[in-house]
């Protein structure tokens, strides 16, 4: 396979990484990057008592980099959280629910090929109601 060619690319293999990962774990995806005007929320997803609103954040590292690497969490900051509030707030007001709403984090962590092709999944981390 050849390589990525910039971030978007990274990111939507790091969101279908994350989506298959949801499947596999119970959740029922309902959306991908849902769109409230500039806000964004990646993945919409549910469980039996949950409405789940996921962040994904996928890193590419080099074997070297992976024991000092920040992890991608580190990425959402609080404006994103902000954003991403918004958003959700947005979706609950035009999809009524009686789930639990609740913010999640998954990141996704890659690792570059010694051959130059596509990097590998190293590990996936979910963090439940992480803000």
């Amino acid at each position: 396979m050849k390589p990525f060619q910039n971030t978007k690319e990274i990111g939507d293999f790091g969101e279908s990484k994350a989506v298959h990962y949801l499947r596999l774990h119970g959740y029922t995806v309902k959306e991908r990057n849902w769109r409230s005007g500039k806000c964004e929320i990646d993945i919409i997803a549910t469980t039996l008592h949950d409405i789940v609103f996921a962040e994904v954040k996928t890193r590419t590292y080099t074997q070297e980099q992976l024991a000092n690497a920040a992890p991608p969490r580190m990425a959402v900051h609080a404006e994103k959280q902000r954003l991403t509030r918004r958003a959700a707030n947005d979706y609950l007001r035009t999809h009524f629910t009686k789930k639990r709403p609740r913010m999640d984090v998954i990141e996704v962590w890659l690792i570059q090929s010694p051959k130059g092709d596509r990097p590998r999944v190293f590990k996936i981390q979910h963090f439940k109601a992480a803000y």
